[in-house]
C-alpha cells in the first residue's frame, strides 16, 4: 500500500529521531536518564514562532536549561492566559532568574503590522504590534529606509513586551517577595546569527518606573 506524502513526512521525522537518539546515547549513555530530572532552568525565553530562531541552539544551551514560550512576533499581552500561565509557572515553580524577550530582525509579524498586510485571523494578534507602532510613530516615520524602519520596530516591540512582562502581577509579586528576577530584551539577526542585548534589563519595580517613564518621554 502506497504511503501518502504526509505519512512519508512523518516517517522522515521518526527516522531522524532514531538517528539523533543513537548519536546522543553513543556519545553519552546516561543522557536521557539525567534529562528526566534536569528541568531546572534559570531562563524563560519568550520568542517568535519563526522556525529559524531556535532558542536552545542560538545560546548553546541543552534541553532542561531554558524554558520556552513562542508566538507570532514574541508578544506578551495582558489578556493572553497562555503566556501569563507560562510566566507564572516559570516564576513560581521553576524559580527562573531571567525572563528574556527575544525578537528578530525582519520579523514577518512585525512587517505585517508595519505595512498593514492582511494575513487572516492573526491580524487580531498583530494588532498589539500596531499599537507599538502607533506609540512610536514619530520616531519610526522619521526613518526613511524601509528595512531600517522595520528593524527598529522589531526592537521597539521587544522593549514594549519587556515592560508588559514587568507590569504583570506575578513578576511584581516576585519582586515584592524578594525573589531574584530580571527581565531582559534581546534581538536576533538571521543574517549573522548574533543575539544582541537591547540594554533594557529591569530587576525591580523602581527600575520599571524609571525606564517606563523614560520611554514615554522619548
Amino acid at each position: 500500500m502506497e504511503m501518502s506524502t504526509k505519512e512519508t513526512g512523518l516517517l522522515r521525522l521518526f527516522a531522524q529521531n532514531k538517528e539523533w537518539v543513537k548519536k546522543v546515547v553513543d556519545k553519552d549513555p546516561d543522557y536521557f536518564l539525567r534529562l528526566v530530572d534536569q528541568q531546572n532552568p534559570e531562563y524563560l525565553w519568550i520568542g517568535c514562532s519563526d522556525s529559524r530562531v531556535p532558542a536552545n541552539q542560538i545560546v548553546g544551551l541543552n534541553p532542561g536549561e531554558v524554558f520556552v514560550h513562542r508566538n507570532i512576533a514574541n508578544i506578551v499581552a495582558h489578556t493572553d492566559f497562555n503566556a501569563l500561565s507560562v510566566i507564572q509557572f516559570a516564576i513560581d515553580q521553576l524559580k527562573v532568574k531571567h525572563i528574556i524577550v527575544v525578537g528578530h530582525y525582519g520579523c514577518s509579524g512585525v512587517n505585517a503590522a508595519l505595512n498593514n498586510l492582511k494575513i487572516g485571523i492573526a491580524d487580531n494578534w498583530i494588532r498589539h504590534v500596531k499599537d507599538v507602532h502607533d506609540k512610536h510613530h514619530k520616531e519610526l516615520s522619521a526613518i526613511a529606509e524601509d528595512g531600517i524602519r522595520l528593524n527598529r520596530l522589531c526592537e521597539l516591540n521587544v522593549l514594549e513586551q519587556v515592560v508588559n512582562i514587568c507590569q504583570t502581577s506575578m513578576v511584581q509579586d516576585a519582586w515584592e517577595a524578594g525573589q531574584e528576577l530580571s527581565v531582559h530584551g534581546c534581538i536576533y539577526s538571521l543574517q549573522d546569527g548574533v543575539l544582541r542585548d537591547l540594554s533594557t534589563t529591569i530587576s525591580s519595580l523602581s527600575e520599571l518606573k524609571v525606564k517606563h517613564l523614560l520611554s514615554l518621554t522619548k
